[in-house]
């Protein structure tokens, strides 16, 4: 029971749920008759079994004992827990394949960047521009992607394809900050990450620039949708980054900033879900 539970928290469900589900969420504010039961089932599939399952299966390979996203102290991991990782995202592959042949598609290329950014044999976590490319498409394009299909739209056109790198920008945007808490211990692994490579000035200029790119892009396909649903998201989003620009630009890279940053990471992407979740209720109720 407690190695179960360990794995448990190697899956960083609360990670998955209010950190990196802000994509999935979107898409359903442009699906006119949204098909809620799968959405929400498929909701637990990708946030459960394909991200826990990944992130499972990352905390393998890395084997680290310093703070990490989602977790400060992670436990340690048995053999058992590899299969595991690899058993569940399979399984929800499975599940992925009951939605559509195209569905199942786009959750089997996340599964394979999140392989390729953590295995020893490709390992693109240890490569600043590969582990961008890995985490932007399994976590951002394909988050999008994955939460339009399941909520009944269809096709994928050209503006589904905008508002995806929209997403993928923004979670982009704050990736590399927990990065650069863990520098000795991916250096030691000889992983060049992008906090390694671009130092802390990287990090904050990354943020500045894809972080409003990302926003921009979503605001305008809203407001093409829904003008003042449209306006809102590009106020508060704004308002969101003049926030998180002034935190952003005052880290030193010291362990001692590490609590602080994963609230503030934390508290930013939980305001992101809320104010989604709000507008499909409202959107529900009306």
């Amino acid at each position: 029971m407690k190695q179960l539970l360990k794995f448990i928290i190697h899956l960083r469900l609360h990670y998955q749920f209010f950190i990196l589900s802000g994509g999935y969420l979107l898409a359903a504010l442009f699906v006119e008759d949204i098909n809620w039961r799968q959405f929400w089932l498929q909701f637990l599939n990708v946030h459960v079994l394909l991200f826990g399952g990944a992130t499972a299966y990352n905390s393998w390979w890395d084997k680290d004992e310093g703070p990490i996203g989602g977790l400060k102290s992670p436990p340690k991991m048995n053999k058992w827990m590899w299969p595991a990782s690899l058993i569940i995202q399979f399984a929800g592959l499975g599940w992925a394949s009951m939605v559509g042949w195209n569905y199942a598609i786009i959750y089997g290329v996340s599964m394979i960047f999140f392989w390729l950014y953590s295995t020893p044999l490709a390992r693109w976590k240890g490569r600043p521009v590969r582990s961008i490319i890995a985490i932007g498409i399994s976590t951002g394009t394909n988050s999008f992607f994955l939460g339009y299909l399941a909520a009944g739209g269809y096709p994928i056109t050209f503006t589904q394809d905008i508002i995806a790198i929209g997403v993928a920008a923004i979670i982009l945007s704050l990736y590399p900050v927990s990065q650069v808490y863990q520098t000795e211990e991916d250096l030691e692994r000889g992983d060049h990450t992008f906090a390694v490579q671009f130092g802390l000035k990287g990090v904050q200029w990354f943020f500045a620039i894809l972080f409003i790119g990302g926003a921009m892009l979503i605001t305008i396909m809203l407001y093409l949708q829904n003008q003042l649903l449209g306006t809102i998201f590009g106020v508060v989003t704004f308002i969101a980054y003049l926030a998180l620009s002034v935190f952003v630009w005052k880290l030193e890279g010291k362990q001692a900033e590490y609590d602080i940053v994963m609230r503030i990471k934390f508290f930013a992407s939980l305001s992101f879900v809320i104010f989604i979740s709000g507008t499909l209720l409202l959107q529900i109720l009306l």
